[in-house]
């Protein structure tokens, strides 16, 4: 076999490889921001599943100087269609442990294609990544697919004045004259697309007592004790400290809600980056959140998008689908637990919600199957209301109790794992024997039709 399987996944068509699977990424970053200059070293830790002549990672828009390994012969590498393709002079066993160090550089930037641009991206400041779905071979070579999970470490130099903000536990901070250097530990297993670095000029401020002052630097956090609260904490600008304390002054509260509904809260701690610059849309990543300087408010169209994209520290990233096909099992979840919150925090309750959502449903095209719904539209608005209205339907049927049962016990389940909409019916079928799932899904997921609520 040589290494240019197909492609994992149909919807992402010239990403990701079946031919291997990465165990950790070991990522050590360079990055001046006057020049938007990165200079990489990436070790990838991987396993063949069969004999390789040779492998393909994703990298795009940056040029890779130089691969070795100390447990393979290479032959050659070369990059092609934003492939780096590297070559063995002998074949590779399946299951042999390789590692690769790769050495790599360039001018990170974005990639264009069917879902706008995605990846590294220059903000007015600092640097943000918006790794879905196929934004991470920007700024480091992988497996670019989300059933590829892997540990993660990084290790970023930047400028001196400016915080680096990656996933997992900060575990050191090293500052000289005018650079300063951050590392993490992102130990649960992590998808590519939910890698990140973001860069800008913040204050740490402490979720849990949003009155407190700002952290001073550096902060080292470590695994909680059992059934202490979630360190939670806000990456953000001076300037916006305020504003930002305000807008996420019942973050603890939130989460303590998603803890009750869905299971104690999957990681060592959470974080919200709050960026200098007016974002379109927040964005996720395993263990934080990036909002822009226009989410900090109180109405309920920011609160729901912070609601969101916490959400998604449960599902998306502790459990996480095994193909595109299912972003519902991210983005319907998602969109139903800011109904749940809306519920909780005493404003509209998730049946007013579920029915204003379903009105808005009939009055758009009927033409999209949320269970597939392919591709280009894969992020459309209907995939996340009908997610959440398929979730709603499912809590009519069964009751309270038992629905949220099921929520406990899918997370649990499947913590650090990747799944597939026939996962969640088997799983509800088994919890939920008085109610006909396979029905109930069939018509709320792969009908186009709207069903009646």
């Amino acid at each position: 076999m040589n290494g240019s399987a197909a492609a994992p996944d149909p919807y992402t068509p010239t990403s990701g490889s079946t031919a291997y699977r990465v165990q950790h990424y070991d990522l050590t970053l360079d990055y001046k921001l006057a020049s938007n200059r990165l200079s990489g070293r990436a070790v990838l830790t991987l396993t063949p599943r069969t004999a390789l002549h040779q492998l393909e990672l994703d990298l795009v828009g940056l040029r890779a100087t130089k691969v070795t390994s100390d447990t393979a012969r290479i032959k050659a590498f070369k990059e092609r269609g934003g492939k780096l393709v590297v070559g063995f002079r002998d074949e590779v066993p399946a299951e042999a442990e390789v590692r690769l160090d790769i050495r790599y550089e360039g001018n990170p930037r974005p990639s264009t294609g069917t879902w706008g641009e995605v990846g590294w991206e220059e903000l007015t400041d600092g640097v943000l990544v918006a790794g879905q779905p196929t934004g991470a071979p920007t700024w480091f070579p992988c497996n670019d697919h989300p059933s590829q999970k892997a540990a993660h470490r990084f290790t970023v130099t930047t400028d001196a004045g400016y915080r680096a903000v990656c996933n997992g536990v900060l575990v050191s901070r090293i500052g000289r004259s005018s650079r300063t250097t951050w590392v993490y530990e992102q130990t649960e297993p992590m998808a590519p697309y939910l890698a990140t670095v973001q860069i800008g000029r913040y204050d740490l401020v402490p979720l849990n007592d949003p009155a407190g002052p700002a952290v001073a630097l550096p902060v080292r956090v470590g695994p909680r004790a059992s059934g202490a609260p979630v360190p939670q904490y806000a990456a953000v600008p001076p300037a916006l400290a305020a504003s930002a304390r305000a807008a996420l002054a019942r973050n603890h509260e939130m989460l303590s809600t998603f803890e009750e509904r869905f299971g104690p809260y999957p990681f060592p701690q959470y974080l919200v980056v709050v960026a200098d610059d007016e974002l379109e849309i927040p964005l996720e990543a395993q263990t934080l959140s990036i909002i822009g300087r226009n989410h900090l408010s109180a109405d309920w169209e920011a609160q729901r998008l912070i609601a969101h994209e916490l959400a998604h520290q449960w599902f998306g990233n502790a459990v996480t689908a095994a193909r595109w096909q299912d972003i519902w099992l991210h983005e319907g979840f998602a969109c139903y637990a800011e109904w749940i919150w809306s519920e909780a925090s005493g404003a509209t309750t998730a049946e007013d919600l579920a029915r204003s959502a379903h009105r808005y449903l009939a009055g758009e095209d009927e033409d999209l199957r949320i269970g597939d719904p392919g591709g280009p539209d894969m992020f459309d608005d209907r995939v996340y209301k009908r997610g959440a209205l398929t979730l709603h339907a499912l809590r009519r049927a069964a009751g309270d109790t038992a629905f949220f049962d099921l929520l406990r016990a899918w997370s649990a389940e499947h913590r650090f794992g990747s799944v597939t909409t026939p996962d969640f019916e088997a799983l509800a079928a088994r919890l939920l024997p008085g109610v006909d799932v396979p029905g109930l899904l069939r018509r709320w997921l792969y009908a186009e039709a709207l069903p009646r609520l």
